[in-house]
């Protein structure tokens, strides 16, 4: 029998850390901290990549596309934590946690593809260097970051659908920090066998299957650098592909660890921190690490910063 619900479209509560005020004192703090970080690290990687004719490449048009992603990301759900967090008000609307939803899932999903096109691109960059500027043509590289976007936003369609399409009767706390998929769903009063499959389905294609293609990625680069003579030229290519690999591993690691955990309350309180995480945290450490880790990054900074300093004179 079909459950029925006379509030359908009801505000939810995002319940987060309600039972550790202490907690959620501290978090409001650093999470404003880490936004405007995000915020101001990543919009110098866009300009950069934009303005320095040295970063006129593909690897920093994936990259600027990167940073995008993440300023979008991180201000789809922070502003609501930070309410949230700083006052005793809960309540997020549903056409809000709808909104929330789909444009949470539709810019994660993207950064999984994204990741992928980055992880490709390093891989012609190092194996096939002499068919490089053929094969990584600006049209190709175009259309790779469309791929990416819109791949992200028809898995938001079918998935952030097919989620609010479920019955929300007995209660409408949602226990996490954001309207996620998995809180949603344990949220729900009805028979949500078909969404868990979606969800696993989704999580295989955009989470397992990337991560397979980028690690054998990784693997042949490795092949290919030790095969190099020059010292320099190995330090190089480690450089760059150890920073994405590093990125890699930060927001797989712990989007994984939500969408893969075994269905527990103490999974489930540790998914309040992994979403915390890679919601908040990674978004500021990618600029960090490609800016600390990339001389040419760092000096097209300081290039930037320059001409701003003169042009101020």
């Amino acid at each position: 029998m079909a459950t029925v619900c006379n509030d359908s479209h009801g505000n939810f509560i995002l319940y987060g850390f309600s039972d550790r005020p202490y907690l959620e004192k501290v978090l409001f703090g650093v999470i404003l901290v880490f936004y405007c970080l995000t915020l101001a690290g990543n919009a110098v990687i866009i300009l950069v990549s934009l303005m320095d004719p040295k970063l006129q490449t593909p690897m920093y048009f994936f990259l600027s596309n990167l940073s995008l992603i993440d300023i979008c990301f991180t201000s789809s759900c922070v502003p609501q934590m930070l309410v949230n967090l700083g006052g005793s008000d809960k309540i997020i609307t549903f056409h809000g946690c709808a909104t929330q939803l789909y444009i949470f899932l539709w810019l994660g999903a993207t950064e999984c593809v994204l990741l992928v096109v980055m992880a490709l691109d390093r891989y012609v960059a190092v194996c096939h260097p002499l068919r490089y500027t053929t094969v990584m043509h600006p049209k190709v590289c175009l259309q790779l970051a469309v791929l990416a976007w819109g791949a992200g936003l028809i898995q938001s369609l079918i998935q952030s659908s097919a989620t609010l399409r479920l019955p929300f009767c007995s209660h409408r706390v949602v226990d996490d920090i954001v309207c996620e998929v998995p809180a949603l769903i344990q949220l729900s009063s009805a028979d949500t066998t078909y969404n868990e499959v979606q969800m696993s389905i989704a999580s295989v294609i955009l989470l397992v299957l990337p991560l397979v293609i980028i690690l054998s990625s990784y693997g042949a680069i490795v092949k290919s650098v030790m095969k190099i003579k020059s010292s320099t030229g190995q330090k190089k290519a480690f450089g760059t592909c150890t920073s994405h690999l590093l990125v890699v591993s930060l927001f797989y690691g712990t989007v994984t660890g939500v969408y893969l955990q075994p269905k527990t309350h103490y999974a489930h309180e540790r998914g309040k921190f992994l979403t915390l995480f890679y919601t908040v945290i990674t978004p500021t450490l990618n600029p960090l690490i490609y800016t600390l880790r990339n001389k040419e990054v760092k000096e097209a900074v300081i290039r930037l910063g320059w001409r701003t300093w003169n042009s101020h004179r």
